[in-house]
């Protein structure tokens, strides 16, 4: 029996990581993340690393044809049995409208499209709520994992700091960006009655669960 091809999308600051980890383990998928990719394409120097590289050391967003052909070598090598999660593709309709071709060559199709929905505001709230030890990296919050001493790291006495991309102007950019992005891919995968809206509002386990509630 052939494994299941998801994919997820997940605003910023939402979980994806930990969603992502959950469903590889529950489901048995293999967690195709292209960021991970382009970076291990980049460092074995290969063909298409070194296009990659181009763009990412000049600053530029990594053309939706090097990306496709990135994603294309590593799904033409999964066990078709295992099945992939694809975290961070695709992005646009054309890296959408490639992921069917290519899996179409392959005898497989897109199962299901989980979408994890947080309101901005949840977001912008937890993440200028984090505050991290610069020492031990430790990650805090002062509402959901407050140190025992306020702003001051319980295992090594650092004074806690805000990150720079946990700044309220940088996050709502951010969350701009994503919905720019991924509202018309989502919408193509509505239309075809895949897309699998999953609410993310409440604890990391209760979001799991409704995740767990699509496979059974």
């Amino acid at each position: 029996m052939a494994g299941k091809n998801l994919i997820i999308f997940v605003p910023p600051g939402a979980g994806k990581g930990t969603q992502s980890e959950v469903i590889k383990e529950k489901i048995s998928v293999f967690h195709l993340s292209t960021g991970d990719m382009l970076r291990e394409a980049i460092k074995n120097e290969t063909e298409t690393g070194k296009l990659a590289k181009q763009y990412t050391e000049a600053g530029k967003l990594v053309p939706d044809e090097v990306v496709i052909k990135i994603v294309e070598e590593k799904v033409a090598s999964i066990d078709k049995d295992m099945g992939t999660l694809f975290d961070g593709f695709p992005r646009t309709l054309d890296q959408a409208k490639a992921l069917d071709a290519m899996l179409e060559k392959l005898g497989r199709s897109i199962d299901a499209v989980i979408a994890i929905m947080v309101p901005d505001e949840n977001i912008v709230t937890r993440l200028t709520g984090r505050r991290m030890c610069p020492a031990c990296n430790m990650i805090y919050h002062i509402t959901a994992k407050p140190p025992k001493k306020e702003g001051v790291c319980d295992h090594d006495g650092e004074v806690l700091i805000i990150r720079k991309d946990d700044n309220e102007k940088v996050i709502r950019q951010r969350l701009d960006t994503y919905h720019q992005q991924t509202s018309p891919v989502m919408d193509y995968y509505k239309e075809r009655d895949l897309l699998k809206e999953i609410d993310g509002t409440g604890t990391p386990k209760e979001t799991s669960d409704k995740i767990m509630t699509l496979f059974e």
